[in-house]
């Protein structure tokens, strides 16, 4: 099964530089996480629905094609983005999947959110995905489909590649599972918890429950197209049963990918400002507004407006629960003038790679001094130079590069490529920013 918009091996990409301090507006394409979420409730919705502004890049495209093969229909009809078409969805049609093959990618929210549509469809349905997508934990979606009933194969490795043998019906009611390795395990079972027979109550059983403010994003959007979820009790959670509401909705900006745009402010002196910055938004992206003064900038926000200020200077800090916005984090610890910690991210071993380590390793592969805690990183300041930073197909740490390399000379990231998974365009809007200097 051919990846769409699958990154490319290519030599290494030298990361820009400016000479002078910045001045920049710059846009963003819309929430992946929001992109795909909608997505998978339009599929499940009770009518056509349509997504105005949405993301277009290789994690969406898997998931459009993902629906797709579910028999949903989804097409690109002329809209107002600045990032290409809208999104037109009718809902999966009553059926057998049988035969259905599911490329994930190295798309945590195809492999997760996925699974559970298969289940509501009569017949098998085959996932599998790129080399590291085998690595990511997925033992709880498994044996979550398998505690409500749904027959799994997966040869007893508990991760791809599986078939679902859905039999067109899940009967849902009381479920109880151990999330502790993503939050994408609870949203999964929430956005189809509507459609099982008996609704969801999802219980939590571990201790520590990674990413909740993307359960709260799961929670909110679910309520906005009419489901009734009740979140009352401490991980817990009651999806009642009924239809999923059709819905015309506007995709927000991606905030975790304004990350690395904003804390440019922060690494080359000068002022970045990103318009369409929403008011209110469960995006965790939105944790910049305080990170970002944290380590020695300023951020304000006015009439849609997020402007980010910083002297050049960057300040250690100490930071807890940063989420998928660590690499960036981090790759601005690695130049501050003070030791930094990060703590609450153990998760994040396993996103796209194990992330602290490749944090670790990239960082103190240019001098740098950083080392793994159990659930995190310490970054003391040491002076960097240039040379190859890797990716490990992680297009966060592509754009964790860029920054280290906007104050390190010489500095050559590896298959910048990557960054197609959710932003394709941050080649050419991070040389927009810079002034296209190297």
């Amino acid at each position: 099964m051919p990846s769409p918009a699958e990154p490319q091996t290519v030599s290494p990409w030298p990361a820009p530089q400016v000479p002078s301090p910045l001045n920049a507006d710059v846009r963003v394409p819309g929430s992946k996480s929001l992109t795909n979420r909608y997505l998978v409730l339009a599929a499940l919705a009770d009518g056509p629905s349509r997504l105005r502004a949405p993301l277009h890049s290789r994690d969406t495209a898997l998931m459009v094609q993902s629906l797709r093969a579910l028999g949903a229909t989804v097409t690109e009809v002329d809209g107002d983005g600045a990032f290409g078409p809208d999104l037109e969805i009718r809902p999966m049609e009553p059926g057998s999947a049988s035969g259905a093959e599911i490329d994930c990618g190295l798309a945590g929210t195809v492999m997760r959110f996925v699974p559970p549509l298969a289940a509501l469809k009569a017949g098998s349905t085959a996932f599998d995905g790129d080399p590291h997508a085998r690595q990511r934990p997925m033992t709880a979606i498994i044996d979550a489909l398998r505690g409500l009933g749904v027959t799994v194969h997966d040869d007893g490795t508990g991760a791809l590649p599986f078939t679902v043998a859905g039999t067109g019906e899940v009967a849902g009611g009381r479920l109880d599972i151990d999330a502790g390795a993503s939050s994408q395990f609870v949203s999964a079972l929430l956005l189809a918890g509507a459609r099982f027979r008996d609704g969801l109550h999802l219980v939590h059983t571990g201790s520590a429950l990674p990413s909740r403010d993307h359960i709260a994003m799961t929670v909110q959007v679910l309520r906005g197209v009419g489901v009734h979820v009740d979140d009352s009790v401490p991980n817990e959670w009651r999806v009642s049963p009924g239809p999923i509401r059709a819905f015309d909705v506007a995709i927000e900006p991606d905030l975790s990918n304004a990350g690395p745009f904003l804390a440019a402010a922060l690494v080359a002196g000068g002022t970045v400002r990103l318009a369409g910055w929403p008011e209110r938004t469960a995006q965790v992206g939105d944790r910049w507004r305080t990170i970002l003064p944290a380590l020695g900038g300023t951020a304000t926000l006015s009439e849609g407006t997020l402007t980010v200020t910083g002297t050049g200077r960057i300040t250690g800090a100490q930071l807890a629960d940063t989420s998928e916005l660590a690499p960036t984090v981090a790759a601005l610890c690695a130049l501050a003038d003070s030791p930094s910690t990060l703590t609450g991210i153990a998760h994040l071993r396993g996103h796209e790679t194990d992330r602290l380590a490749a944090l670790v390793t990239e960082i103190n592969r240019l001098g740098g001094d950083a080392e793994e805690t159990a659930d995190g990183l310490i970054i003391r300041p040491a002076p960097l130079h240039g040379g190859v930073f890797e990716t490990y197909a992680d297009h966060r740490m592509a754009t964790a590069g860029a920054l280290i390399g906007l104050a390190v000379p010489g500095v050559l990231v590896q298959d910048i490529g990557t960054t197609a998974k959710t932003l394709p365009e941050f080649p050419q809007l991070w040389r927009e920013l810079t002034g296209g200097l190297y």
